[in-house]
């Protein structure tokens, strides 16, 4: 998924990244490639994870997780970090997902009935972003689809996500609906159609051989 991500991400680009798989996009990345990565909690310029015994607790992503900086990487405050996302200064940003719509839909904040210490900047980012990409497992851990017609729970942005990749394929939405771009090695159509609540139409002529799966 993560090596999916970085294929589309153009040399100069400013990116902000989620927790979780997001994270693992940096490592994807062609080195011939020069990309600034951000976080909401005041950084610009996130070098790789620090090798164990060299993590400094004061270099933490909006994840609280250790990071390094890139060189001529520069700290500041969450306000000031806010104002480039609200100013549309990002080219994408990689967030997961706990379910996202055949529109195009986002919920990444909220379980109901479940304590939560809020949303973060996930509500800004999906509405000053250019780009909006979802990194996610398929299905949830008790099985039950992450892609459904309708989203269940509340909402992070309306018709705000441009892609969707999981262990399972990659979506594109385009006029209020989605299109399957890429299948994972090994899963047919039917096993796809299986484990998604939406609907969804194929572009046969990008899936591998331009073939049905």
């Amino acid at each position: 998924m993560a090596a999916i991500a970085a294929e589309e991400i153009q040399d100069g680009n400013y990116i902000n990244l989620g927790i979780g798989v997001p994270m693992l996009v940096p490592g994807n990345l062609p080195s011939n490639k020069r990309v600034v990565f951000h976080s909401e909690n005041g950084l610009l310029g996130i070098g790789p994870y620090p090798l164990t015994g060299e993590e400094d607790p004061d270099l933490i992503n909006a994840g609280k997780e250790t990071i390094t900086l890139a060189t001529g990487a520069a700290t500041f405050d969450s306000a000031e970090s806010f104002a480039m996302i609200r100013g549309g200064k990002l080219d994408a940003t990689f967030l997961g997902a706990l379910q996202v719509s055949q529109s195009g839909d986002l919920a990444n904040w909220n379980v109901p009935g479940k304590m939560v210490k809020g949303m973060g900047g996930a509500m800004d980012l999906v509405a000053g972003a250019k780009r909006v990409v979802i990194l996610m497992d398929h299905v949830a851990r008790d099985g039950s689809p992450k892609i459904l017609k309708e989203c269940t729970f509340p909402l992070t942005g309306a018709r705000v996500v441009d892609r969707v990749i999981t262990n399972l394929g990659v979506f594109d939405f385009r006029d209020g609906g989605m299109v399957l771009r890429r299948l994972a090695p090994g899963v047919t159509e039917d096993e796809l159609r299986e484990t998604t609540d939406a609907e969804f139409i194929i572009d046969y002529e990008l899936l591998p051989n331009g073939e049905r799966a």
